[in-house]
């Protein structure tokens, strides 16, 4: 099995060890928004190591909808790269973990309807969208 490399961000590192280390008990929000983070664990491309994420908690269903928003920056984040590598993961929301596929969503209609449950979730999406010339990338990751 291969090492777990810690995010170089400090607080997202910290949260990620704050949610496993409390079995998903503690750090379940994005810091002070109260808004509910899952982690994806997934494997670097090119360390081959375990990489962990928070990300926003959007559901459609049993699946997961995934945003390499990166915050509306101009690159996807690093993330990204990896789940197009590499597109099984591992979901940790609260308690629960389940082992997924993620695929990036390239068909418009499904796009369009996922990226509307994720505004939902997380109404700061629609800002980073409007503040970036990249087409932010969306993932749904389904039950293997």
């Amino acid at each position: 099995m291969s090492d777990y490399i810690p995010s170089p961000s400090g607080w997202v590192a910290e949260q990620v060890e704050l949610y496993e280390g409390s079995q998903g008990k503690e750090g379940t929000t994005l810091r002070d928004t109260g808004l509910p983070v899952i982690i994806v664990t997934n494997t670097g491309r090119k360390t081959g190591a375990i990489r962990k994420t928070p990300l926003m908690r959007a559901v459609d269903g049993d699946n997961y909808i995934l945003v390499a928003s990166r915050g509306g920056a101009p690159d996807h984040p690093l993330w990204y790269h990896n789940l197009v590598a590499d597109p099984d993961v591992e979901i940790r929301d609260e308690a629960k973990i389940v082992k997924m596929r993620a695929r990036e969503i390239v068909d418009a209609a499904e796009k369009k309807r996922l990226w509307g449950i994720a505004v939902a979730a997380f109404p700061p999406y629609q800002e980073y969208q409007d503040k970036t010339d990249r087409a932010i990338p969306v993932f749904l990751a389904e039950a293997i």
